[in-house]
């Protein structure tokens, strides 16, 4: 079987894993605990994307203003860190997708606006040794929509971007694959149906693992 591309940046949170569960419990146990009503997951689902301190900014009623923000951040992190793993899992077919493209010499790697301690964490548990690279945020490099994590996965599996692709499953990761220089496939299984997608630029869009296989394939 032949490729396409010889390498493939995914995102992680609604690309490859439904975090969702566990990111909405967090930031339950963050607001609860500061005295604030839960958030329902219909509404973490909308705040997720941008990074932590974008979605507990969306999440705490007065944003980064609110006196107790910090509080509600370093309970969202501790709780979050102690239970990633409680109700995530791969999405139908993840798993068979990457194995088949490690067996056929493609490389891969994730680039999320997790931070990085969990990103790497959930990939080595869920995706150990089929994920040649793993980043998250860190203070030293920009987030996404900014190039820079994909450039740096890039580096890492010592790849030509002229021979990658970008796989993701919001606004955010169509304007990162567009600011990579980087072709980009939208998956619609994730935190963003096929319309909103569509809406952000989405050119290339697939329902499935398989159908995302098909057209990584010559």
């Amino acid at each position: 079987m032949g490729y396409k591309f010889d390498t493939v940046i995914f995102d992680l949170d609604g690309t490859l894993l439904d975090t969702l569960d566990d990111l909405a419990d967090a930031v339950n146990a963050a607001l609860t605990a500061q005295g604030y009503p839960a958030r329902t997951r219909e509404e973490v689902c909308a705040f997720v994307g941008n990074g932590v301190g974008r979605l507990m900014e969306r999440a705490v009623p007065g944003g980064r203003d609110d006196p107790r923000y910090d509080a509600c951040m370093e309970e969202f992190v501790a709780h979050y860190r102690a239970h990633c793993q409680d109700k995530t899992v791969p999405y139908p077919g993840i798993v068979d997708l990457l194995t088949r493209l490690k067996a056929g010499g493609v490389r891969t790697a994730v680039v999320s606006n997790k931070f990085d301690l969990a990103v790497k964490a959930l990939c080595a548990h869920y995706f150990d040794g089929l994920i040649g690279a793993a980043i998250g945020e860190t203070a030293s490099v920009r987030r996404k929509p900014a190039p820079d994590t994909v450039l740096e996965a890039l580096r890492q599996l010592r790849s030509d971007p002229a021979h990658a692709v970008y796989v993701g499953d919001s606004d955010v990761d169509v304007l990162t694959a567009r600011n990579a220089g980087l072709p980009c496939i939208s998956v619609t299984w994730g935190f963003r149906d096929a319309a909103f997608l569509r809406e952000s630029g989405a050119a290339v869009l697939v329902s499935d693992a398989d159908a995302l296989y098909q057209l990584l394939t010559k």
